[in-house]
């Protein structure tokens, strides 16, 4: 039936099916893809199956998680020693809500610019926007709203809340749009943004933080943001070899982010130490020695973070990477303790 040719006999090539099998009706083109699994729906129960995913991605794209950054409007009270006032504690609380609602927009507006490298990534990928469980338009329109319901929060704070929550939220969205890009000046801004939380809280309950205090945010949490881009680089570095790169950072950034975030970090500790000297915490504290364990904890915490990068053992965010990781959570706990036996 066919012809017998010297290749027939060399050649591993399979013979074609006999006509009398019956030929699959999409054989001759190519099947379409399988439908992701958040999209699948039972019988019955597609539409309210689809609702319930939709919110719980929604859920997850506005990071939850992520607002524990914004207990830092709680520090202007801390250091004030008057979070035993009910009402100054309600007001912090309230500029909480709102910059947890601005961040989130923030978070939101980020996912939907960066939906094409996300799915590049070895982990964002999975995030609800670039996987597709959320759609983009529904992201993109949230925003106002969580802006709006942000300000609408603050408003009865007065004018300087609201005014930090817009500074934060157009500064974030020069980083999201292009400034993210720019070696260094991403990191200062992330940094800021932190300072702009303790400013926001200080401004809500009428206490204005000291400029020790936003010195000592913003090297510490510049720190942490170099801390990140050095432990995605690390990341990368797997997958990518030597040509790996974390946006405007190559591979061979890695040693000067080294040097530049431990610094920082260090640099932190001594403003706190600093602002330890002063004459204000021995009126403060009863046991004022005791305090100082916190800037040794401190300088433990940063070198240990610092330390973990470098191993190649942080995968997230340093934040939460501190919330899981037992020896972080064991050092915040003993400086807690450290500031309330000081009492």
């Amino acid at each position: 039936m066919w012809p017998s040719t010297s290749s027939d006999r060399t050649s591993p090539i399979v013979a074609p099916r006999p006509t009398s099998e019956p030929v699959p009706p999409q054989a001759a083109s190519e099947p379409a893809p399988p439908e992701p699994i958040w999209l699948s729906q039972p019988a019955g129960r597609g539409p309210r199956r689809t609702l319930v995913l939709t919110l719980l991605a929604l859920l997850e794209a506005v990071r939850p998680y992520q607002w524990l950054k914004n207990t830092l409007v709680f520090v202007p009270l801390a250091a004030a020693h008057r979070l035993a006032d009910v009402h100054l504690v309600g007001a912090a609380a309230r500029m909480f809500v709102a910059f947890s609602l601005c961040a989130s927009a923030v978070y939101l507006l980020n996912d939907c610019l960066d939906v094409a490298a996300d799915r590049l990534h070895p982990h964002k990928q999975w995030r609800p926007i670039p996987s597709g469980r959320l759609p983009r338009g529904l992201a993109l329109a949230l925003v106002p709203i969580l802006l709006a319901a942000a300000l609408a929060t603050s408003s009865p704070l007065g004018l300087g809340g609201m005014g930090v929550l817009g500074l934060y939220f157009a500064l974030m969205s020069a980083y999201s749009l292009r400034l993210k890009g720019v070696v260094l000046l991403d990191s200062l801004l992330l940094a800021s943004g932190y300072a702009l939380r303790v400013l926001a809280g200080g401004l809500a309950v009428h206490i204005r933080p000291s400029a020790r205090l936003l010195a000592f945010c913003i090297f510490l949490f510049f720190s942490l943001a170099l801390l990140k881009r050095y432990a995605e680089l690390a990341l990368l570095k797997i997958r990518d070899g030597t040509s790996a790169h974390a946006r405007g950072y190559l591979l061979e950034d890695q040693e000067l982010i080294l040097v530049l975030g431990g610094a920082s970090g260090i640099l932190s500790v001594l403003v706190l130490a600093i602002y330890m000297s002063t004459g204000n915490l021995e009126r403060l504290y009863s046991r004022y020695e005791l305090i100082w364990a916190t800037s040794v904890l401190l300088l433990y915490w940063v070198s240990h973070m610092w330390l973990m990068a470098h191993r190649g053992r942080m995968t997230d965010d340093p934040l939460v990477f501190a919330l899981k990781d037992r020896l972080s959570l064991a050092l915040v706990a003993l400086m807690g303790a450290s500031a309330w036996l000081a009492v």
